[in-house]
C-alpha cells in the first residue's frame, strides 16, 4: 500500500484549494470549484473565502458573480447546510444531497404545521394545507420576481401564519410559514436566495423562482450518478482521505457512501496508519509550494472538508472549533492551522498565534492580515454571539 505523508497532503491542500499565492485564481467561480463548494451559512464567509483564493477580487467581483453574472448560486445541500457553488455543480449537489434534505424538510414542516394546529391539526390535513400555501408562495414569487419572506407573508394570510419550533424550550421560535416554506422550496430546487437586503454581510435574502434566476434550470441528474460525481469531485479536491471523511462531509449513510465510491476507480493508500482513498489517476505527488500564509473565515470549506483533521490542525482543535463542530476564523502557515483572527471595532484584522511559528511566518501572516484589512475596507466581521470558539472569545475580549 502506498504511503501518503502529511506533508504531501498539506501540499495538495495549499495548491488545490488555491491558497498559495502562485495558485490563486482571478474568478470567484474558480475559488468555489477548487473546494467543490463554499460554505454559505454566513454571507461574509463566502466573500472572505473567495478573497483568500483569488487576486484582484473584492466585494464588487464576488457580488457580481453571485447576483449579476450568476455564475455562483446558493443552495441547501450537504448536511442541510447552505453552500455556494457553480451552476454546473449545483445540479450535482441538488441530486446527490438536496433532494434527500428536501424530503426531510417537508416531513419536518408538515409536523410543525400539524403541531401548530394548521390544516385541522392532523398530518394529512397539514399536507393539504401546505400544498395550498406552496401554490400561493410560488405564485407570489413569480409575480414579484423576487421577494423577502416578509413580503410573501403580506401577500397571503396562509404565509403569514406562524409555526412553533422547540415548543417550551429556551430556544422556542415562531417563524412565519413563509420563512420555513422558502427553505423547503430552495431545497427542492424551486426557489433560490438572491441579493440580500443591506450590505454584503446581511442574512436577509430576497428570494426568486429558480427559473427567473437560472432560465435553463438545473439538470435533472439521477441520484446515483450525481452521488458518484460528487464523490469524485470531493476526492479530487480533498483526497487522499478516509471514506469516513466523505461520509461526514456529505451527510450520507455508510451504505450510500460505499455505493457512490463503487463507481470510481480508486487506490487505497496509507495515511500515517489510517487507510485512505485516492483517485487512480491522481497518484503523482504534488510539488511542494513556496511558503504560504492564509487567513480563512469561520466555516471555510478547507478546515471543514474533513472529519479527521489532526494532520493540519495539530492540538489546536479545542481552541478553534465550537461544541457543534464548527471552526472559527483560522490562521494558516504552510498547510497547518497555527492561530486565529478577528476584526476590531474599525474593521482592522487582529490575529493570535497558538504556537511559535518563526519570523518568516509572522511576516507572511501580517501581510495577509493587511491584505484582508484593505479588502474589508472598514467592515467589521463580528464574532458570533452564540457558539463562539475559545479563541473567538479571547480575541473578542481584546479587539474591542
Amino acid at each position: 500500500m502506498r504511503a501518503i505523508t502529511a506533508e504531501q497532503r498539506r501540499a495538495r491542500l495549499g495548491r488545490r484549494h488555491l491558497l498559495t499565492p502562485g495558485d490563486r485564481a482571478t474568478d470567484p467561480a474558480d475559488a468555489a470549484r477548487a473546494v467543490v463548494a463554499l460554505h454559505g451559512t454566513d454571507p461574509s464567509s463566502v466573500h472572505i473565502s473567495c478573497w483568500a483564493r483569488t487576486t484582484g477580487c473584492g466585494v464588487a467581483e464576488v457580488e457580481c458573480a453571485l447576483h449579476d453574472d450568476r455564475t455562483l448560486i446558493r443552495l441547501l445541500a450537504m448536511r442541510r447546510t447552505v453552500f455556494v457553488t457553480t451552476l454546473d455543480r449545483a445540479a450535482v449537489l441538488q441530486a446527490a444531497c438536496s433532494r434527500e434534505v428536501a424530503a426531510r424538510e417537508r416531513r419536518k414542516l408538515v409536523g410543525m404545521l400539524a403541531g401548530s394546529g394548521l390544516g385541522d391539526g392532523t398530518e394529512s390535513g397539514a399536507e393539504r394545507w401546505l400544498a395550498g400555501a406552496e401554490e400561493a408562495a410560488l405564485a407570489s414569487l413569480d409575480k414579484r420576481g423576487e421577494a423577502t419572506a416578509a413580503e410573501l407573508a403580506s401577500d397571503d394570510p396562509r404565509l403569514a401564519e406562524r409555526v412553533v419550533i422547540g415548543r417550551g424550550s429556551r430556544n422556542e421560535a415562531r417563524p412565519t410559514v413563509a420563512a420555513r416554506l422558502l427553505l423547503l422550496l430552495a431545497a427542492e430546487g424551486l426557489a433560490v436566495r438572491g441579493r440580500p437586503r443591506g450590505s454584503w454581510t446581511s442574512h436577509q435574502y430576497r428570494w426568486s423562482p429558480l427559473e427567473r434566476w437560472c432560465p435553463q434550470g438545473l439538470a435533472d441528474l439521477p441520484v446515483a450518478e450525481a452521488a458518484t460525481e460528487l464523490a469524485r469531485l470531493w476526492l479530487r479536491s480533498f483526497g487522499p482521505a478516509p471514506a469516513e471523511d466523505l461520509q461526514w462531509w456529505t451527510g450520507w449513510t455508510r451504505t450510500r457512501t460505499r455505493q457512490a465510491l463503487a463507481g470510481l476507480d480508486l487506490v487505497e493508500v496509507d495515511l500515517d496508519g489510517t487507510p485512505g482513498l485516492l483517485l487512480a489517476d491522481d497518484l503523482e505527488d504534488v510539488p511542494a509550494p513556496e511558503p504560504w500564509a492564509a487567513l480563512l473565515p469561520a466555516l471555510d470549506p478547507t478546515p471543514m472538508g474533513w472529519q479527521r483533521r489532526e494532520w493540519f490542525l495539530g492540538p489546536h482543535g479545542p481552541k478553534l472549533f465550537d461544541r457543534a463542530g464548527n471552526i472559527g476564523p483560522s490562521v494558516w502557515w504552510n498547510g497547518r492551522v497555527v492561530g486565529g483572527w478577528t476584526t476590531d471595532a474599525g474593521g482592522g484584522v487582529v490575529h493570535r498565534f497558538l504556537e511559535d511559528v518563526g519570523a518568516d511566518a509572522r511576516a507572511a501572516v501580517q501581510a495577509e492580515a493587511d491584505r484582508l484589512t484593505a479588502l474589508l475596507d472598514g467592515t467589521r466581521i463580528a464574532p458570533r454571539t452564540r457558539g463562539r470558539t475559545w479563541l473567538e472569545e479571547e480575541l473578542a475580549a481584546t479587539a474591542g
